[in-house]
């Protein structure tokens, strides 16, 4: 079997506090996929747990992806958004 390595390459990022009151918080790139966008970040409450905590709902090229707060959302390298868990953020990205 033959192994690879993942291409550096230095993304976007933001951190989702559970708000999407105030997009001016909001980096530019983020800002633009919720005004521009037929399929933009939307916020919902969390159906899944019936808790009033919200999610964020992000169309992505693998279909529709939530983020709870605490997530990150990523603009990854072909400008698509995504939502990545901390976890998964902390193992895979360095500040660049």
């Amino acid at each position: 079997m033959s192994q690879y390595r993942k291409k550096p390459v230095v993304i976007e990022a933001v951190r989702w506090n559970g708000k999407l009151t105030d997009l001016t918080e909001w980096p530019d790139w983020f800002r633009t996929a919720c005004t521009d966008s037929e399929e933009s970040p939307t916020l919902y409450p969390d159906a899944a747990t019936m808790h009033p905590q919200k999610v964020l709902c992000c169309a992505t090229p693998e279909g529709t992806m939530r983020a709870n707060p605490g997530d990150w959302i990523i603009k990854g390298v072909k400008g698509e958004i995504y939502p990545c868990k901390p976890d998964i953020f902390a193992a895979t990205y360095d500040p660049a």
